[in-house]
């Protein structure tokens, strides 16, 4: 017959058990996961620049090869930023340059930003009390490759969203984008082959009342309707969902 001395110790040891997988379990639970994805058929150099304030993610920037995927902790906390590709990139004589996306000559672009044209994904992360995460792809700055964000896990409105088309092959003539050795590597935005205040938003022109898309805008807006297209465009294209436990940016289907 036990005695009562005996079953409290079993009593405890059983209790310390039970707290010590409660702990674990709660040590490794996953926070926000973001992940890279590249089923392009060739190499991408993925870009990362936070918004002023938020620290720099992987270094902002890395090679991934064609059918590879890099996944890495979102902060825990509030964050903001973009993700693009950098397409074509060489590195001769230590000098690293990318025909699209290029951050200044950098394979890791540390907080610079990428030069158009590029299709961006852009991110604010851990905000409002259901914790929301918010992305949505934009094709404002242009298009270099198809472009989709994938939420996991997530509640709320977590919808895919992004270009799946291959805008490279129906750019109209007047924005194609030449790359160093002169074939189409970007499709230009209206704003960036033009250069004027009423395409760009800009002055007078920067208001809601007065940016509205345009020819060269609708073109994207037709082949990828899921996309900002403008500088104005219709602010419900940024999506919240809440507490996702991945996001998932794929270059290419």
């Amino acid at each position: 017959m036990a005695t009562s001395s005996s079953i409290s110790t079993a009593t405890v040891l059983y209790l310390s058990l039970l707290f010590s997988l409660c702990i674990l379990s709660t040590a490794t639970q996953p926070g926000l996961i973001l992940t890279v994805v590249n089923n392009c058929p060739f190499t991408v150099w993925p870009a990362i620049q936070p918004n002023t304030g938020h620290p720099v993610l992987e270094r902002g920037g890395f090679v991934l090869h064609t059918l590879n995927h890099r996944s890495f902790p979102a902060p825990t906390t509030h964050w903001s930023g973009r993700i693009w590709a950098r397409t074509h990139c060489t590195d001769t004589y230590n000098h690293f340059t990318c025909a699209t996306g290029d951050c200044g000559g950098r394979l890791e672009c540390e907080g610079r930003g990428g030069a158009t044209p590029a299709t961006l994904a852009q991110f604010v992360l851990h905000h409002g009390q259901a914790d929301f995460s918010s992305y949505g792809v934009s094709l404002v700055d242009g298009f270099n490759v198809p472009m989709t964000v994938t939420p996991h896990e997530g509640k709320g409105n977590c919808p895919v969203v992004g270009c799946r088309a291959d805008l490279i092959a129906t750019c109209p003539a007047i924005l194609r984008f030449n790359g160093p050795e002169g074939h189409v590597v970007g499709c230009k935005s209206g704003c960036e082959a033009f250069g004027t205040d009423e395409l760009c938003c800009r002055n007078h022109y920067n208001s809601q009342e007065t940016c509205k898309s345009s020819s060269y805008s609708e073109y994207f807006k037709r082949a990828c309707p899921a996309t900002f297209t403008y500088a104005h465009d219709t602010p419900s294209l940024m999506h919240e969902c809440s507490a996702p436990r991945e996001l998932k940016v794929i270059f290419c289907h």
